[in-house]
């Protein structure tokens, strides 16, 4: 007899149409669209079957949705549209009695992460913008929200071989702005990546690194810890199920996410053919901001960067351009301006630990966790969130409300 993973992950019966998977979450005091559990865990199998960016499999998933997809290539049928050699379904259908999507939930779950789909809450709803490309679902790990972070988030991208100059501007970049609530999102890789995402963290702010394996499978090696502080601080996101590794073009089909996530990308230094000149084409091509840090003219770790330039890119040399491009206006008043987002349109977790928040000075976050009744990670995590959507600030460890600009702020910008 099978044991309950096995019994879970058995060929699905048949669905409606996908469409019809979305249901309203009871008891959270807001209306939300969440996937219903047949077709997350369908889309959860998939992912340990399809490549990350295949249209043509895109495409099925459209039309049939999630769970007759995933009947259709568990089992021996012809219920597959055409166009596809023999060969690749039947690699498909190896890969798919293979899937264990329970196994794989519960293994993200243990490292207190979960698994996003199209139609949830907490799904980014820009990277529908990758259409029939876009991830059937993501591996997320971290306590933070990355809908929301992903409203006001920058891409950091660039040289894995960078130089001093470059890993220099990439720190201040990643600094800067997280300093201005702002997300710094990046692959993780050496270089200009990893230099990106200490900034944000050493300003205490939320990084997102977008990886081209599993969300448990540190890649590099080397930064092991880095993503282990990331995994704390901020969120860690991938297309591809637990454990699975990276492969040379999971790297290239990876930066489309990331283009795709962020409202523009900066690239630091980057030759001729680097990866991440990728992420930046995509972004142009989604219709993103797309910057670039000039370096050296003699230096070929900038050739690449200064192409861009040329074309459609945009220089910037600090936080401050950047911001000026791709925010709102007003986003660079040195006054903080409070919140950007509607209170009751934050999540539940996230509005009771802001509800904890004492109306006059600081708290610390275990205080935080017990007074809104939340674990202390996932209390660290939605205080990250709140900081970068201005309803609070960091007071040395501890944490407090963001105040508004007050009357004499008001009187001082309007003249005399």
């Amino acid at each position: 007899m099978p044991s309950a993973p096995d019994r879970a992950t058995s060929a699905p019966t048949r669905p409606t149409h996908e469409a019809n998977g979305a249901r309203t979450a009871a008891g959270s005091g807001t209306a939300r669209r969440e996937t219903c559990e047949p077709q997350r865990t369908a889309r959860a199998a998939l992912t340990r079957i399809l490549e990350p960016g295949d249209e043509t499999a895109g495409r099925w998933l459209r039309e049939m949705g999630p769970v007759a997809l995933w009947h259709a290539l568990s089992e021996d049928d012809t219920s597959l549209p055409p166009g596809v050699s023999p060969t690749k379904v039947a690699g498909l259908r190896l890969r798919a009695a293979r899937a264990r999507p329970a196994a794989d939930l519960a293994a993200v779950a243990a490292l207190g992460g979960r698994f996003i789909c199209p139609g949830d809450e907490e799904w980014p709803r820009q990277l529908d913008d990758l259409g029939d490309g876009r991830p059937i679902g993501l591996w997320v790990r971290g306590a933070g929200g990355l809908r929301l972070w992903a409203l006001r988030s920058v891409a950091v991208v660039g040289a894995r071989s960078c130089t001093e100059y470059g890993a220099h501007l990439a720190t201040t970049l990643g600094a800067g702005l997280a300093e201005r609530g702002w997300t710094v999102v990046s692959g993780a890789a050496y270089g200009v990546d990893g230099a990106a995402h200490r900034g944000a963290l050493a300003a205490d702010g939320p990084t997102v690194a977008v990886l081209a394996s599993g969300v448990d499978y540190a890649y590099p090696r080397g930064h092991t810890e880095l993503l282990g502080r990331i995994a704390e601080q901020g969120l860690i996101v991938a297309e591809l199920p637990p454990c699975d590794h990276p492969t040379r073009s999971r790297f290239v089909l990876r930066n489309r996410v990331i283009a795709a996530l962020t409202r523009g990308t900066v690239v630091v230094e980057a030759e001729l053919r680097s990866g991440s000149l990728v992420t930046a084409r995509r972004a142009l091509s989604l219709g993103r901001f797309t910057m670039g840090v000039p370096g050296p003219v003699t230096s070929g770790l900038s050739a690449g960067v200064h192409q861009l330039l040329r074309g459609e890119a945009t220089v910037v040399t600090d936080a401050d351009e950047v911001i000026e491009l791709v925010g709102s206006i007003g986003d660079l008043a040195p006054e903080r301006r409070g919140p950007i987002l509607a209170r009751d349109l934050l999540d539940p977790v996230a509005a009771r630990v802001l509800e904890a928040l004492p109306a006059r000075g600081p708290a610390d976050t275990a205080q935080l966790a017990r007074e809104s009744g939340t674990p202390h990670d996932t209390t660290q995590g939605k205080l990250f969130e709140l900081q970068s959507l201005g309803f609070v600030q960091r007071c040395g460890e501890r944490w407090e409300l963001v105040r508004r600009a007050n009357s004499a702020d008001g009187s001082r910008r309007g003249g005399t």
